[in-house]
This record gives C-alpha cells, sequence and structure tokens, in this order.
C-alpha cells in the first residue's frame, strides 16, 4: 500500500453500542497519516441469493452493487466481529458471500486482518478460526499476528467508546502494521 491507501472495515454486528464497531473505531484513529479508513455497513443487503446475483444481467440489488463498490475502494481490509454459536455472525457470512462472487470480487487477492471483542472469555477465538476457511478460498491474505482477541469486552470499554486497556491498543497498533506491511508485499 502507498502512502495514500484505503483501508475498509466490516463490522460482524450491527447492534446499536456494539464493542466490535468501537474496536473498529479505534482502529480507524490507530491509522498512519496517509491511510484512510472507513466503516462499510451492510444492514441493507438481502440475503444471498444467486438467481440475483447475475452481473451480466445487472441482476444483483442496488444495495448490493454500493456495497460492492464501497469495498472496490479498499487496499485492505479490517473485519471485526463478535462470536455467534462459536462461528461468524450470519450477517457478516452473508454480507461476505455477496461481495465475494464474480471474477469482479472486491475481496479477492487482498490483505485482511480479522479482530474481535466479547463480552465473554474466548475473544472470539472460534469466530476467527471460522474465517480461515473463507479466507482461503478467496485468496485473501490473512495477517494472523498479532492476534486482537478481547474478552470481557464490558470492562476494556468506557461508555464513550474509549478503550482503556494500552496492552490491547498496541497490539492494535501491531495488527494495523502487519496488515499495511502485507500491502506492499
Amino acid at each position: 500500500m502507498d502512502k495514500n491507501g484505503k483501508i475498509v472495515g466490516l463490522c460482524g454486528s450491527l447492534r446499536k453500542g456494539s464493542y466490535n464497531e468501537m474496536l473498529l473505531k479505534i482502529a480507524g484513529s490507530l491509522m498512519p497519516d496517509g491511510i484512510d479508513f472507513e466503516i462499510v455497513r451492510f444492514d441493507e443487503i438481502p440475503v444471498y441469493n444467486a438467481d440475483n446475483d447475475m452481473p451480466i444481467v445487472d441482476a444483483r440489488p442496488e444495495s448490493v452493487i454500493k456495497f460492492r463498490d464501497a469495498l472496490a475502494t479498499a487496499d485492505a481490509f479490517i473485519i471485526a466481529s463478535p462470536e455467534y454459536n462459536y462461528s461468524i455472525p450470519g450477517g457478516l457470512k452473508n454480507a461476505i458471500d455477496w461481495a465475494s462472487r464474480g471474477k469482479d470480487s472486491p475481496l479477492m487477492h487482498k490483505p485482511v486482518a480479522i479482530m474481535g471483542a466479547t463480552q465473554g472469555m474466548w475473544g472470539t477465538v472460534r469466530m476467527q478460526t471460522a474465517f480461515l476457511p473463507v479466507l482461503t478460498f478467496l485468496n485473501m491474505n490473512p495477517v494472523l499476528q498479532p492476534e486482537v482477541l478481547i474478552s470481557q469486552a464490558q470492562n476494556k470499554f468506557d461508555e464513550d467508546g474509549n478503550l482503556n486497556d494500552e496492552k490491547t491498543i498496541d497490539i492494535i497498533k501491531k495488527k494495523i502494521e502487519n496488515l499495511i506491511s502485507a500491502c506492499r508485499v
């Protein structure tokens, strides 16, 4: 990624007051100069249906086209997500499915960093592991280290969404550095 690169963030939770959206905002605030960061939402996207995913005949819904266009501006991605039923939340997986299809997929071959925050003790480790086959299929370049696994998030974020754990902030900074370095490879 050159000095004027762009990283797009996706949040696996659509909840108001989501710890993972707070995490993405923290990541955005830690970007070095010249790196743009944008959180792209997907709450308007319908459930994936291959009958509606035919770019040749312009069958994709407008919300999907807008989503894919926003992703296409990225040099790399940060996904911050909770863990639902030991895996990737359905809404996020649905959005990834829409973005992954076709030779014009805006995800293919791009670096990605996965991180997550949860009120539980496992820090989204199973969700992050569940993403590995998806990233492999998309031939994405996952930045695996350091792992950002925030457990007991309710004790690490204040009411204004600030992260009050300096060790975790340092880990996030290192993850961002590694993501940017992966863009240069």
